[in-house]
């Protein structure tokens, strides 16, 4: 038996963390022989339960393309048609299964299978809102917390982590490109800014979380849990006045009495009574409708507010900031804000921007991200030995960089270049990559350990799999290798599809029998049965306006398969990277019109002529590819 958390002293019939060491004490003090017996053959059964390996290199034929269908039934089986969600309370945001429900939609979508692609899409959609809408989001402040107590998306454990931020801003981004409502944009704008606010370094790093207690006063005793973010109705209508606070307070479901009353789950032990966590019970069209407003009309009252209710929170007293830098939750980081520049160019040049959100230009975003990526390469990357360390705090830690720390990484670099086009960030993630397989690829037995295999104190290599809160080391580096191979060419792209087909194969039981513990797996099942990636080669000067513009919309449309080229033949970087890593990408460029920026969109070794439209790019982008015939574990040269 075990815990993840025992609190201070007995409470609610659960045992305090002090009972907890005198109970241990006593044990080991009358039974020590016996738990070191059992010590050893727990650790022994571990060891064999979790060392997975896989003599075959390929997945089952069949399988790759049967796993987001697996796991989306899977899910869909748990959806919670009123609230949203994936699953009973208390509630996660588990973006990756968002990520499947978008890639099996898009996979029906292509097949033209349109009422079970809707389905697949109202489901995600559905939860996005409902979780935007939830306490769970900080309507005054931006962000999200850790997770829901109750089925609403309530009342939530008020700690806000990064790992979630970076993974949401993403999804909201996808919404966005498949669903062009600026609910979703604005949401993912509300996460980024409330991150360039609060929890970016001097430098560029971006700090790691924010507790969930908070004194409720200046010198209180004691801390308690969501004391800087509920509010009374009293207060409210102190800062508001008496007319705005009606309209703010049956918005956001404010009661004299407290609000935390949706669920007998949502306030067990009456610890927020007469509090009030702010919440949408309906959309903003809704409620203006209902008052005779005109929607921006009321949409800036709301956010006239929320600014007030901020400025006033300023004053009390904050949580603990954890100002540590984590490799692996900057690297999800870099690829929300990286994709965030691009992708949000694609909001209507008449959209009005509403308090938490500043409205700020898109690119914004981009040099908050290659600033984190400097951070980490300036102070947690050793360039001699190419190792990363995996966290920041008034200096390096001494722990080594993990998986994970290089898997995340080495995708937020990959969406940080198809954002930004600069070369030194590929030629990073390449040179990770290496880095990673050394330290932590099983090279006999398929995928990667947690660890590397240097520190004889390790009692126990894994090789996680669980797609969680975050998703696993092991799922972002098989879609990071088949990313990869669709960038480079020849030998080094059969090695990185291989050694991403010998990972998923080590996994197959898993996706078999428990897909939905493994989303984000199932997504890299699913591109490794894509025979061809559709590259985007955009050639041309990088600074030019034409250039941007194809760039934007090279991202506009949502093809979670397709790769985004960007090349300056006159960039000496870019073509010493091209001639080394592919050559047929670097011809193509060399033969591109002098001075004119064009896009060439290739797939199954057929390129279209050049295009220097960017509407032009992105109708034929939005068209649905041919059906591909592949079998996995045929190399591509076969």
């Amino acid at each position: 038996m075990g815990g993840t958390y025992f609190p201070p002293d007995d409470k609610y019939g659960r045992p305090g963390f002090k009972t907890v060491l005198r109970r241990v004490k006593e044990a080991w003090d009358s039974k020590k022989g016996l738990l070191r017996d059992s010590g050893n053959n727990v650790i022994q059964q571990l060891s064999d339960a979790l060392s997975t390996s896989e003599t075959s290199q390929e997945l089952t034929e069949g399988l790759a393309q049967q796993a987001v269908q697996l796991c989306a039934s899977q899910l869909a089986k748990g959806f919670d048609s009123k609230h949203g969600g994936f699953g009973s309370a208390p509630k996660f945001p588990r973006p990756v299964e968002i990520q499947l429900m978008l890639r099996r939609y898009k996979r029906l979508d292509q097949a033209g299978k349109e009422t079970p692609a809707s389905k697949a899409l109202e489901m995600a959609l559905f939860t996005l809102r409902c979780m935007a809408r939830g306490g769970m989001h900080d309507h005054v402040g931006g962000g999200f917390h850790r997770y829901s107590v109750d089925e609403y998306w309530h009342v939530p454990h008020f700690e806000k982590m990064l790992y979630d931020q970076g993974q949401l801003v993403n999804v909201y981004l996808d919404a966005f490109v498949i669903w062009k409502d600026t609910v979703y944009s604005s949401v993912s704008r509300d996460i980024l800014d409330y991150l360039k606010r609060d929890m970016i370094d001097q430098d560029g790093g971006i700090y790691s979380a924010e507790d969930a207690d908070s004194a409720e006063f200046e010198g209180a005793p004691r801390k308690k849990e969501g004391s800087f973010y509920v509010w009374t109705s009293q207060e409210v209508e102190e800062v508001l006045g008496k007319e705005n606070a009606k309209l703010f307070m049956n918005h956001y479901y404010v009661k004299p009495g407290g609000n935390c009353d949706l669920s007998r789950m949502s306030d067990p032990h009456n610890e927020f009574e007469g509090k009030n966590v702010l919440i949408e019970r309906e959309g903003i069209p809704e409620m203006a409708s209902k008052l005779g407003l005109k929607v921006d009309e009321y949409a800036e009252i709301l956010g006239a507010c929320r600014e007030k209710l901020f400025l006033t929170r300023t004053f009390r007293p904050r949580p603990h900031l954890d100002d540590k830098v984590i490799v692996a939750w900057n690297g999800l980081a870099i690829s929300a804000f990286a994709r965030a520049s691009k992708v949000l160019k694609a909001e209507p040049k008449e959209i009005k921007y509403h308090f938490p959100v500043t409205g700020c230009d898109a690119t914004d975003y981009l040099f908050v991200a290659e600033k984190a990526a400097d951070f980490i390469k300036s102070k947690l990357y050793d360039e001699g030995t190419h190792r990363l360390t995996h966290s920041y705090r008034q200096g390096p830690s001494q722990a080594p960089g993990f998986l994970d720390d290089y898997a995340f990484l080495i995708s937020g670099l990959l969406d940080l270049y198809e954002a930004g086009g600069r070369t030194k960030w590929l030629s990073w993630a390449i040179e990770l990559q290496s880095t990673q397989d050394n330290l932590f690829l099983d090279k006999v037995g398929g995928g990667y350990f947690n660890t590397p295999g240097e520190d004889p104190s390790i009692l126990l290599r894994l090789k996680e799999d669980y797609d969680g809160a975050e998703p696993s080391g092991n799922s972002v580096s098989a879609i990071n290798m088949l990313r990869l191979s669709s960038i480079v060419s020849g030998n080094s792209s059969d090695a990185y599809r291989q050694t991403a087909e010998h990972l998923l194969a080590v996994f197959e039981a898993r996706i078999k029998d428990q897909a939905m513990a493994v989303p984000l797996m199932c997504c890299a099942a699913d591109l490794l049965a894509v025979p061809s990636s559709k590259q985007v080669v955009i050639v041309g000067p990088k600074s030019t306006p034409n250039f941007e513009s194809l760039v934007v919309a090279s991202h506009a449309p949502y093809d979670p398969d397709k790769t985004i080229i960007q090349i300056d033949p006159s960039n000496k970087e870019d073509t010493e990277f091209w001639q080394v890593h592919n050559p047929t990408i670097f011809a193509m460029a060399q033969k591109s019109p002098e001075g004119k920026s064009v896009a060439h969109v290739c797939q199954n070794f057929m390129c279209n002529p050049p295009i220097s439209d960017p509407i032009t790019l992105e109708q034929l982008l939005r068209q649905p590819p041919k059906v591909p015939t592949y079998k996995v574990g045929v190399s591509s040269k076969q």
